[in-house]
C-alpha cells in the first residue's frame, strides 16, 4: 500500500510552482539556437561564447554587489564550478560551433534529446530515481519531438550533430549540477557565482578574441550576442534553476520537451515562416507527453 503511495503521488502546489518556473526557463531558452546562429554570422564562435559568459559575469558581479550576497560555502565551489563550465562555457561554445555548420532546425533534432539526457544526469548526480513509467514517458516524449524534427530535416550526420551531441551532455550535466548547488544557494544565485567565478576566463577571453571590425557589426548581430548574454545566460537560469530546485531534475526536465516549439513559434515571428496544422498537432502531443510524465513517480534523495 505504501509502494502504490510511493509510485503515484498527487501533483502538488510546489511541483506546479516548478513547473511554471521552468517553463518561462525555456520560453527564454528557445530563442538561443535562432539567437546564436544570426551571432555566429558576424561574430567568431568563440568570441560569442566567451562574450557572452563575459557581459553576463559582468551584470552577475553587480547584481551580487548591490543586493550584498555573501559568497557559497566551501562546499558549494565545486559544484558551482562544474556546473559553470558545462553550462556557461561547454554549451554555448558547442552549439555556437554546431550553428556554423547546421540551421537552427536541424538543431532540434538533437536537442530534442535534452530532457531525456537531463533526466539520465538527474540519476548519477542527484540520486533520482524515476519510475520506469517516467523513463516510458521520457522516451515517448523525446521520440515525438525527433520524428517531429525529422520530418522535414536531412538526418546525416555531420560535424555540426557532434558538436550538437556534446551540446546536449553539457547542458544536461550543468542543469543537475545547478540542481545540487540549491543546497547551498537560490537559483539566481547559483549562476550569478557560477558565472562570476568563470569571469577572468570570459571577460578576459573576449577581449582578447575582439576584433576592429565587429565595433561595425550589424545591429541584429549585436542584438543577438545581447540576447543570448543577459537572456540566455542569466536571466533564463533564474527561473530554470529555481524550477529544478523546486520539482525535481527528472521531471521538471521534462519541459525542455517544449523547447523546439518555443523555437519554432520565435522563428515564425522573427522570420515569417508559417506554423501548419501538423506542427500544433506535435505541440499538443507533446504537451501531453509532459504532464503525463510530470504525474509519474520520481524518488527524490532525502536531504539526511
Amino acid at each position: 500500500m505504501s509502494d502504490a503511495d510511493v509510485a503515484t503521488p498527487p501533483a502538488s502546489h510546489r511541483d506546479l510552482i516548478g513547473f511554471a518556473f521552468g517553463f518561462v526557463g525555456i520560453a527564454i531558452f528557445g530563442g538561443t539556437l535562432p539567437m546564436t546562429r544570426i551571432a555566429v554570422a558576424t561574430f567568431d564562435p568563440w568570441f560569442v561564447t566567451l562574450g557572452r559568459a563575459g557581459i553576463a559575469a559582468l551584470l552577475a558581479a553587480s547584481l551580487l554587489m548591490v543586493l550584498r550576497r555573501r559568497p557559497p560555502p566551501r562546499a558549494a565551489w565545486p559544484t558551482l564550478a562544474g556546473a559553470a563550465l558545462m553550462a556557461v562555457i561547454g554549451f554555448p561554445i558547442f552549439s555556437a560551433l554546431a550553428m556554423t555548420t547546421v540551421p537552427a532546425s536541424h538543431g532540434g533534432v538533437v536537442l530534442g534529446l535534452l530532457p531525456l539526457a537531463t533526466s539520465m544526469a538527474a540519476v548519477v548526480i542527484n540520486g533520482e530515481r524515476p519510475s520506469a513509467l517516467f523513463w516510458v514517458w521520457s522516451l515517448v516524449g523525446a521520440g515525438l519531438v525527433l520524428a517531429f524534427t525529422l520530418r522535414t530535416t536531412d538526418a546525416s550526420m555531420g560535424a555540426g550533430d557532434i558538436f550538437l551531441v556534446l551540446s546536449v551532455v553539457a547542458a544536461s550535466t550543468g542543469y543537475a549540477l545547478f540542481a545540487r548547488a540549491s543546497r547551498w544557494v537560490s537559483g539566481w544565485e547559483a549562476i550569478s557565482w557560477a558565472l562570476v567565478l568563470m569571469a577572468p576566463v570570459t571577460v578576459t577571453g573576449s577581449l582578447v578574441l575582439f576584433r576592429p571590425d565587429y565595433a561595425a557589426a550589424p545591429g541584429a548581430a549585436v542584438g543577438a550576442l545581447l540576447y543570448v548574454a543577459v537572456f540566455s545566460v542569466f536571466i533564463g537560469f533564474f527561473f530554470w534553476n529555481a524550477g529544478l530546485a523546486i520539482g525535481g531534475v527528472a521531471r521538471v526536465g521534462q519541459v525542455q520537451l517544449l523547447q523546439t516549439f518555443v523555437t519554432l513559434a520565435i522563428s515564425a515571428a522573427l522570420l515569417g515562416e508559417t506554423i501548419d496544422a501538423t506542427t500544433l498537432g506535435f505541440a499538443v502531443a507533446v504537451m501531453a507527453v509532459v504532464l503525463l510524465a510530470r504525474r509519474a513517480a520520481v524518488a527524490r534523495r532525502s536531504a539526511a
